[in-house]
């Protein structure tokens, strides 16, 4: 297993980060324990949930999940990397949703009692609250790393000007502020390359993308469609996109059967390969798909095939950063 830096800081991450929200829902509760010890026998230490995850059962439920796991002892604590969020809504009530500070503190409780555990390594924001102003949310942050409870804080769906205010507040504190932002990116989703990305460079922001098969789209769906065995990449975020980018998914599913990859480890690996990226989100329903993320990580892909993706699933206006992507 490859270990990079979360951002500017010291800690230590592994190069994949295991996302929880299939685990206890879409995988069933043994195939979810053997998804997350498989993790640890890989090496992969950074865990990602949210206090929401599981709400297709009840929100909280994948916390309460991922701290049985822990319960199981053998150190899982201890070598796990651990990050949950706060902001979405956990109730119709008012206050329970948001990033006020009462929301802030009151949830980083709950979340620690869901999972068992006395500290979270990365807080993040799950998205941003137009109505917070920045020394509300750091104030609350402070008080929570003050305490023990938090390690560090990240962000996630925030735009680039969010990550340059959110950061200029915080080091007006004198407080560390955001390390990480998690966003959706992928080779059909490339917007966070116009601002987001640089302004994590800029910041030394870990960027973390969530959703890197497109929800199933980049991992062989047409031929899963065919075999009848889709699942997941043909509804949601995958099924959305998929009349759109038909033409183009075939061309990529025939370009990876042309160099003898699998769809899934294609598009995973060009993920890694991007300019600032630290670390992708997976979200296995089983261990042969972790399987198929790990071996991901050793897949090269050459200029020629980077070129003949750009062209299949080109970026945001001329590419790269704003305001050059879109002016000269």
């Amino acid at each position: 297993m490859r270990y990079t830096h979360l951002g500017r800081t010291a800690l230590q991450i592994s190069g994949i980060c295991l996302g929880t929200l299939n685990l206890g829902v879409r995988a069933d509760e043994p195939e979810s324990y053997a998804i997350l010890d498989t993790a640890v026998d890989y090496g992969i230490n950074f865990v990602d949930t949210a206090n929401q995850y599981g709400w297709q059962k009840y929100k909280g439920f994948s916390e309460e999940f991922l701290g049985s796991w822990f319960a199981q002892g053998g150190g899982r604590r201890e070598k796990t990397v651990l990050a949950t969020k706060v902001g979405n809504p956990m109730s119709e009530w008012p206050n329970e949703s948001g990033l006020s500070a009462r929301h802030i503190i009151a949830s980083c409780e709950a979340s620690l009692r869901r999972l068992g555990t006395d500290w979270i390594d990365l807080y993040q924001m799950h998205h941003i609250d137009r109505h917070a102003p920045w020394p509300e949310v750091w104030q609350a942050m402070e008080t929570l790393t003050q305490q023990g409870k938090v390690r560090y804080v990240g962000s996630s769906n925030f735009a680039g000007w969010h990550i340059a205010e959110a950061q200029e507040s915080a080091e007006r504190r004198n407080f560390l502020g955001l390390v990480s932002e998690q966003s959706v990116y992928n080779l059909v989703t490339r917007h966070i390359e116009l601002e987001v990305i640089p302004a994590c460079v800029r910041y030394g922001v870990a960027v973390l993308p969530w959703s890197p098969l497109h929800g199933g789209l980049l991992s062989g769906v047409l031929r899963k469609l065919s075999e009848d065995r889709a699942m997941k990449s043909g509804q949601g975020r995958a099924a959305e996109a998929m009349e759109l980018h038909r033409d183009a998914i075939a061309a990529y599913e025939k370009l990876c059967a042309e160099i003898d990859a699998e769809p899934a480890e294609v598009g995973l690996a060009w993920v890694m390969s991007r300019p600032g990226v630290t670390a992708p989100v997976v979200g296995p329903r089983s261990v042969e798909q972790l399987d198929s993320a790990v071996r991901a990580m050793d897949l090269r892909l050459s200029d020629d095939v980077l070129k003949r993706l750009d062209a299949l699933f080109p970026p945001v206006g001329k590419g790269g950063p704003g305001p050059e992507a879109w002016a000269w």
